[in-house]
Order: structure tokens, then sequence, then C-alpha cells
């Protein structure tokens, strides 16, 4: 059990979430699951891609919100495209350069390694370019990221 990590608080449904965000990602598993008295579980510990999470059904007391999302660095565009269906469904919500809420309210930004390339290029206006792009894209496409980064 990693000493440190995440915890998201949800209103209900937090297991049924765990195991679906552990099913999108390699390196994912489920963890702990207490369930007292043998109802909705109250908590879920579990890994996504390595990274330590926990999910508390704690409740309506407090919302989630775009102030915490969580970020999936995407290796190509069958990537960011699979992970952008299964997020969005089902009542997910797309949103701005690359941005989303799932259907229980969890935000995600999806992006390639690609765009971090071209922002620290040292051709500024390409990587300014490729910028302007994206501000206009929901789902990222690196083919036109690469486009306005060439200056096409």
């Amino acid at each position: 059990m990693q000493k440190v990590r995440t915890c998201l608080w949800f209103e209900s449904g937090g297991a049924d979430a765990a195991n679906f965000y552990v099913s999108l990602l390699p390196d994912s598993r489920m963890e702990t699951v207490l369930a007292p008295d043998a109802g909705e579980p109250v908590m879920v510990d579990f890994t996504l891609a390595g990274a330590p999470y926990q999910i508390l059904n704690g409740g309506p007391h407090f919302k989630l919100t775009e102030a915490a999302s969580i970020t999936v660095l995407a290796k190509d565009q069958d990537e960011i495209d699979r992970l952008w269906a299964a997020l969005t469904s089902d009542g997910g919500e797309e949103a701005q350069c690359g941005w989303l809420k799932d259907r229980w309210g969890v935000s995600w930004q999806i992006y390639p390694q690609v765009l971090l390339d071209m922002q620290a290029a040292k051709d500024q206006a390409a990587a300014e370019r490729a910028r302007q792009a994206m501000y206009k894209m929901n789902k990222i496409d690196i083919s036109e990221l690469e486009a306005a980064f060439a200056g096409s």
C-alpha cells in the first residue's frame, strides 16, 4: 500500500468508477474495497497506471470539480481516441483542449506527448501555432497539431 494517494470524494458509485478506470489503462488494479455491513463500498483503493488513488463514497456533502483532475499522457492518436470514447460514454461531457468529465463527474485531461514536445520546441512561433490549434479542439487531434506546428 502506498503511503500517499489521491482521494476523490464521490456521492456514491465509487467502486463502479474504480473498476471502470482500471479497465482503461495498463498497470492498473483494484486493491482494497471496504464495504461495511456488505453494503455499498465506502472506500476503494486502486492503482491507475501505477499511480495510487482512493475513492470515498462520502455522500452529497462535497462535489467533484475541475480543480482536481486525472491527467493521461497518451502515446498516440489511437490511445487518445480510445480513452476519449470510453470516458465520454454514458453521460460524460467533452470540454476544450483535451479536457472532459466522465459520467461520475471526474475531470480528465487526455493529451499526447507530442504536444509537450511541440511546446518545448526552440521554434516558439511553431509552438504558438500548435497551441492555437489546440485551443480550437475538444479531443486532441495529433495530425492537426502537427500541421499547425509545421505551418501548413
